[in-house]
């Protein structure tokens, strides 16, 4: 029944590219964690790539950890921490790595990858405890039989649930913001080798720092996660000029009996983001008997190919947005769960070309300077070299709660997908891009997101997140022979 409800609508209609990753935070790309071995048996040098094909990094070694988060995996931990720091290497702990500019590889260091999805249902208090290297899929599939969902995750379900908190990553369900204020509290392994609770009341410092702190701070081990009751739910569709989203939108979230809501809008270069659709749930008056939660259908496959369609095709954009504006509404109008909206993998919308790969930008905007960030996009992105096949928009509470916090107001999430061709004219043509849009969109108060390609200028981040330098600062203080590295760390953070 769910290839004709969300997925017909969303997937006829070009398909949901999320993040992310986060993200969802996004689509999947050719290398997902790629690990190559070079030189045959006289050479121990290792390639790690991940989802943009575009951040290969020799590391020194990769190990896939399967222990559950008890003493034998936190001694072998500490003995990768020990070994590593007394090696002068850095350590990252991973599960998808998904995010596109090396933000979790450890040049030259050592790569963990958590691969363990033990997890524990406490209904009374509607949370569940869940191993750091859980993915998504799995919590889902615990939790859908129980009448449970996670309260907010990815887009896709792909993701490990402590790489999401370490991203602070969102999603659509409303009116919440990151995943990370819906963490009650975790235990962190620091690079001391200290076993540390945090919370908002119990080293809420700590806490805030690992929020969206990109595995920086300490190894999280398992944490404490709200969930929400499973519900059936119907979408309605409301077609827009673009100017008047942010008010409908607004509408939407202020609406107790929304649940979900996103928006679209459309991407022909000659009517470039004229046209808003917004789609939001509400929960039918039938809750009883909830079907389970199904994967990706057949028409989510299908869909790929009318998405892949667009690359190079101004015409195929027009008919992919007549799908998603009208033919989607006709099919995707009956009921599915919410549970059915979230658990979709992220390569549904894998390209497979190995001469392109596909880039994720993403932009906070406060809500009274939509009509600015439409124009700043206009003046960008029609003129640039790349292939722009998709924006999704979605809603992010204010987070006061992240170090690292990109809505320090309500914010629209734009969340944009470009096809690239994997060559270096290709490569500065989308940093150029990118430098110009993080311009603009800072001169209104907005925000970049930071799992993507480390495109933006050093002064650019510093500008844009005003508590980096003080996050530096206390990442010194805890780790002071930096052995938690990745590239966010040797590109930006640590020049400052």
């Amino acid at each position: 029944m769910k290839s004709f409800t969300r997925r017909s609508a969303l997937t006829l209609g070009g398909a949901a590219v999320g993040w992310f990753a986060a993200r969802g935070l996004g689509s999947d790309l050719p290398v997902y964690d790629g690990v190559k071995r070079l030189g045959g048996e006289a050479s121990s040098a290792v390639l790690m790539n991940d989802a943009s094909g575009l951040s290969a990094m020799p590391i020194h070694k990769h190990l896939i950890l399967t222990e559950s988060a008890d003493n034998a995996l936190i001694a072998a931990l500490r003995r990768e921490l020990a070994e590593a720091s007394s090696e002068g290497r850095p350590v990252n702990v991973g599960a998808a790595r998904h995010s596109m500019g090396g933000q979790a590889i450890p040049r030259q260091g050592t790569a963990l990858t958590f691969d363990n999805g033990a997890l524990e249902l406490d209904s009374a208090n509607r949370t569940y405890r869940v191993h750091a290297g859980a993915r998504w899929s799995q919590v889902i599939a615990a939790l859908d039989p129980q009448g449970w969902s996670p309260a907010v995750m990815q887009s896709n379900h792909d993701f490990g649930v402590a790489a999401t908190f370490s991203v602070n990553a969102h999603g659509w369900p409303v009116p919440f913001g990151p995943m990370g204020a819906t963490v009650r509290s975790l235990r962190m392994l620091l690079p001391s080798g200290d076993v540390v609770t945090c919370s908002l009341s119990e080293n809420a410092d700590l806490f805030r720092l690992a929020m969206g702190g990109y595995g920086l701070i300490g190894i999280i081990l398992d944490l404490d996660v709200d969930m929400v009751p499973n519900r059936r739910l119907i979408p309605r569709f409301d077609l827009m000029p673009a100017a008047n989203f942010p008010a409908a939108f607004r509408a939407a979230v202020d609406d107790r009996t929304v649940s979900m809501a996103y928006g679209r809008l459309n991407v022909e270069r000659a009517r470039f983001f004229e046209k808003a659709l917004l789609i939001t749930y509400r929960e039918t008056p039938d809750q009883s008997d909830l079907p389970p939660a199904p994967g990706s259908g057949w028409v989510s496959r299908a869909a790929a190919r009318l998405y892949r369609a667009q690359l190079g095709n101004e015409t195929f954009k027009s008919v992919r947005w007549w799908c998603e504006t009208e033919l989607g509404t006709v099919l995707g109008g009956g009921e599915t769960t919410r549970n059915a909206l979230i658990n979709e993998p992220v390569q549904t919308l894998d390209d497979r070309d190995p001469n392109r790969t596909d880039i994720l930008h993403e932009y906070f905007i406060s809500f009274d300077v939509f009509d600015a960030f439409l124009e700043a996009c206009r003046a960008v992105i029609p003129s640039s070299y790349q292939e722009f096949l998709n924006v999704t928009l979605r809603y992010v509470a204010q987070d006061d709660q992240s170090a690292l916090s990109y809505a320090t107001t309500p914010r629209i999430a734009a969340v944009m997908s470009f096809s690239q061709e994997m060559t270096a004219r290709a490569e500065a043509d989308m940093q150029r891009m990118t430098e110009q849009l993080i311009d603009l969109i800072a001169k209104i108060g907005g925000a970049y997101y930071l799992p993507y390609r480390p495109h933006a200028r050093l002064d650019q981040m510093a500008a844009v997140y005003s508590g980096a330098v003080d996050f530096a600062a206390q990442k010194r203080r805890l780790d002071p022979h930096l052995v938690l590295r990745n590239n966010l760390w040797d590109s930006y953070l640590g020049h400052l």
